[in-house]
């Protein structure tokens, strides 16, 4: 089997924003493949950071965005316990990236995730055993 894929937030907001053109698609476009092949996982941090910016950012009526969360709430998700928020303060204490990036790449790690799909980190860079990978470049 392949190995699993951690999606960030922003490529979920890429691909419902109507308006983001190429990233929209490869957005589209990666989420397709990860979907087919059983590879993608979230966690709870992406559901709810998914439904403000798509209340937020994109306008989506929160009807809808609810209807989004429920269909991402799908995937494999790691449920955030208090284990991943202290091993993302280590994360963010070593690594200098926000606490949110660390917590991502923590649950990633917990999930025996190879990389996380994110354009908010340096892509190639290796934390915590997860490779980042920019998907838009």
């Amino acid at each position: 089997m392949a190995e699993r894929a951690f999606v960030d937030t922003n490529v979920f907001i890429y691909a419902a924003d109507e308006d983001a053109g190429a990233k929209r698609d490869r957005a589209r476009e990666r989420i397709g493949q990860l979907l087919r092949e059983g590879r993608a996982v979230i966690s709870t941090q992406v559901l709810q950071e998914f439904f403000v910016a798509a209340t937020r950012k994109l306008g989506i009526a929160a009807e809808a965005a609810r209807q989004h969360v429920d269909v991402l709430a799908q995937l494999d998700t790691v449920v955030v316990r208090p284990e991943h928020v202290l091993g993302a303060i280590d994360l963010y204490r070593l690594h200098a990236i926000s606490f949110w990036d660390a917590l991502i790449v923590r649950c990633a790690s917990a999930a025996g995730c190879a990389n996380v799909l994110t354009e908010d980190l340096n892509a190639g860079q290796v934390i915590d055993g997860v490779r980042i990978e920019n998907p838009f470049l």
